[in-house]
């Protein structure tokens, strides 16, 4: 066999880069289940890895390793002259703030579950059988809301929903909303809060998902969820229908658009 030099090299340099993005995945999950990012952006002035540490009720030995692998990520701020880390405003946007609508950490959450679910993904390529949304690792539902929530927070009022014609006025008047694949129910709270007058459903067939959405939104007078799949959900008098991040993961993408689309339904993707 003749190798060329030149491919293998850039093969092995793509291969690297993604072995150190792997691993700093794990990084940045222990960063945020131990508010390591939230603890830095507090301090203006950066803090020393025995600051961190104490701030955050971790030991220094890890903290000094934490940090330094995360400078040289470029995910935190290492100022050598004083030995202090910091968050430029860019990284504690990324990292530390979870209502910026670039909040990342959600990502590397869901990211988590692919490697959680290894056994299954091989079993499944064994046996050639589906592996249901329900069957994933629970850290891909949370990591999915905390995702996807900010865009919704940031954009869904105030740009998409007035991008279809007459629909805020119609939402401020009051009309019947439906949600589909809703998840955990970010995208209906922020409907519902924002439009008080309309009431909101969100429908998703996963139970633990609606039992999350129905924990997360009490208080809210004017949404519940209910369990049920998109192809059949109940109710034929909705002034609008939504999915939003959804409908490319059901194993029949084109069933529910007939129930969405019905006559009496404005239909937003």
């Amino acid at each position: 066999m003749n190798i060329n030099e030149d491919r293998l090299n850039a093969l092995l340099g793509t291969v690297v880069t993604e072995l150190g993005a792997a691993a700093t995945s794990a990084l940045v999950l222990i960063g945020d289940k131990l508010n390591l990012y939230r603890a830095l952006a507090q301090a203006p002035d950066g803090m020393s890895a025995a600051e961190l540490a104490a701030k955050t009720g971790t030991h220094e030995r890890y903290i000094r390793e934490w940090l330094s692998a995360q400078a040289a990520s470029g995910y935190v701020t290492y100022e050598k002259d004083t030995q202090r880390f910091s968050l430029t405003p860019e990284q504690a946007a990324v990292f530390a703030d979870e209502e910026s609508p670039v909040f990342m950490a959600g990502g590397f959450q869901s990211i988590s579950a692919i490697f959680a679910d290894e056994p299954r993904h091989t079993d499944a390529f064994r046996s050639g059988r589906g592996i249901g949304w329900g069957e994933h690792c629970n850290c891909l539902f949370c990591g999915t809301e905390r995702f996807f929530r900010p865009g919704y927070k940031a954009h869904l009022v105030p740009e998409w929903l007035p991008a279809l014609d007459g629909v805020v006025e119609r939402l401020e008047r009051g009309i019947r909303v439906a949600d589909v694949g809703c998840g955990h129910g970010a995208s209906t709270a922020i409907m519902a809060e924002a439009f008080p007058n309309s009431e909101f459903i969100g429908f998703d067939f996963h139970d633990a998902s609606i039992e999350a959405a129905r924990t997360k939104t009490r208080g809210i007078s004017n949404v519940r969820f209910e369990v049920a799949r998109a192809q059949d959900f109940a109710g034929d008098d909705f002034g609008l229908v939504t999915i939003f991040d959804a409908l490319h993961d059901m194993g029949d993408p084109v069933g529910p658009l007939p129930t969405s689309a019905a006559p009496s339904r404005t239909t937003a993707p």
